[in-house]
């Protein structure tokens, strides 16, 4: 039993039934079927102080104190909470939209982290199942939230840079860093695990590359030119059945990790400090209420990213396209990326697996085709078709990944080859769409001729006439 809620139980006894019902599930079994996600975010976490709620004299005030302190402080992150208030104020009184865009992303970090909290709580109450697809649809919130919203603004660019952006960014910057730290801290140490998830993950995500690339392909294929109306209208189609195809991959992929191979995803036993199991701490309907609440808020915070994404854009000098790629799930993710990097400093790389390959699978296969079929219902025109580069890049970080986890063992190298890769792309991204008035970095334009250049070379031979070469 938790300080706080043991605390708890000795002041208000006829809540005891109820915690202690929660912690056993609702049918008396373990609720302990704790994902790598949810793990890896409870790495941040930390324990409240109950003899600080003891101390306040009104006795009814107490409970409503211990579930404040459990939601806003019960992280490493609240010192961040006050960007979320901050951001809403300056969008309200017109301080400046880098500024919003600034606060905005900071308040995004540990709302996300509390997301994953309240999903944790409330899957106590329902079991392992409702748990678990809770976490497939709240794991990444924040990346689905910003992709409706840029999506309802017809920002199809900004969609689909940022999911691209989160995939690359789990696969290569979060288990590159974790694999690389992991391998530094644990030198001469064996550092195993399970090569079943990964083959799963590695699996899905080359489906995932195979149903995106399919329309550019078929761009190409049909020789009709990338403007023509028949040639986009066939592309959209497409997309639409692929991502109706990927989305039943995803449930199916449900259904194997919930259900018949719930072996494979179970991740390996921390045990610090004698508590290895996930208690309740907040009970049920404020679970809910508190779970719609960050919901909103994040709601509100991302539409204030996407509303400001291309002033930042113009202020910094750099294209709304290495924004969403780069600088969106880096911060977007910050606290489930340090939850996996702390496991893999541990040599727990089953959960710092399951955090990256999984993050990138849902996003893959669920938040991209899912964003297709919101775009047709609402008639928008959003289709599959990522790009040559973009297409690209997402091949081969999958390929590397998975030629990389082949072996089922760990060391430096590993993550410093997945870096190496992040970087190596983000630096193409940077270059690529870098505007013309930064490109030299002095402010100053490059001049680049865009048409032929006719190059002449006058040769004089004594007794002879000039001629000349073009």
């Amino acid at each position: 039993m938790s300080s706080m809620e043991a605390g708890l139980v000795r002041k208000y006894p006829s809540d005891a039934g109820g915690l202690r019902a929660a912690r056993h599930g609702p049918h008396g079994h373990s609720a302990s079927a704790r994902t790598a996600h949810s793990m890896s975010a409870s790495a941040l976490r930390k324990k409240s102080d109950a003899s600080l709620v003891r101390k306040v004299p009104f006795a009814p005030l107490r409970p409503v104190l211990a579930n404040l302190q459990e939601v806003f402080l019960g992280t490493k992150l609240a010192v961040l909470f006050p960007a979320v208030p901050l951001a809403i104020a300056a969008q309200c009184a017109n301080f400046g939209q880098v500024w919003v865009f600034a606060l905005s992303l900071l308040g995004l970090i540990p709302l996300a982290e509390r997301v994953s909290f309240l999903t944790e709580q409330i899957a106590i109450y329902t079991g392992p199942t409702v748990g678990g697809l809770l976490n497939a649809t709240c794991g990444n919130a924040t990346e689905l939230i910003i992709a409706l919203f840029a999506l309802m603004q017809g920002k199809i660019e900004v969609v689909k840079c940022s999911l691209l952006g989160s995939v690359l960014s789990n696969l290569l910057l979060v288990l590159g860093t974790s694999l690389f730290c992991g391998g530094i801290v644990n030198l001469g140490v064996d550092q195993p695990y399970d090569r079943s998830q990964a083959d799963v993950s590695t699996g899905l995500l080359i489906l995932g590359v195979l149903c995106q690339s399919l329309p550019l392909m078929l761009r190409y294929a049909v020789g009709a030119g990338e403007h023509s109306v028949a040639a986009a209208t066939t592309g959209l189609e497409l997309s639409r059945a692929c991502s109706i195809v990927m989305l039943l991959a995803y449930v199916a992929y449900l259904f194997f990790q919930l259900k018949t191979h719930t072996q494979l995803f179970e991740p390996q036993e921390v045990d610090e400090d004698g508590e290895d199991q996930e208690e309740a701490v907040i009970g049920f309907a404020s679970g809910l209420f508190w779970l719609a609440f960050k919901t909103i808020l994040i709601a509100i915070l991302s539409e204030y990213v996407v509303g400001t994404i291309e002033p930042t854009s113009q202020s910094w000098g750099l294209s709304v396209s290495f924004i969403s790629i780069i600088l969106l799930p880096i911060v977007g993710n910050a606290a489930e990326h340090a939850g996996a990097v702390i496991f893999a400093l541990k040599n727990k790389l089953d959960i710092t697996l399951g955090v990256a390959l999984g993050s990138a699978t849902q996003i893959s296969m669920f938040v991209v085709p899912l964003s297709v079929i919101v775009a047709w219902i609402a008639g928008i025109q959003m289709d599959l078709d990522f790009k040559l580069l973009e297409t690209g890049t997402l091949f081969v970080s999958v390929i590397v990944t998975a030629f990389t986890l082949q072996d089922g063992t760990s060391h430096y190298l590993k993550g410093i080859l997945l870096l190496l890769c992040y970087i190596v792309i983000g630096a193409c991204f940077f270059v690529t769409r870098q505007p013309a008035s930064h490109a030299n970095g002095t402010g100053a334009g490059l001049a680049v001729p865009t048409g032929t250049w006719n190059a002449q070379l006058t040769v004089n031979t004594p007794g002879l006439q000039p001629w000349a070469y073009d």
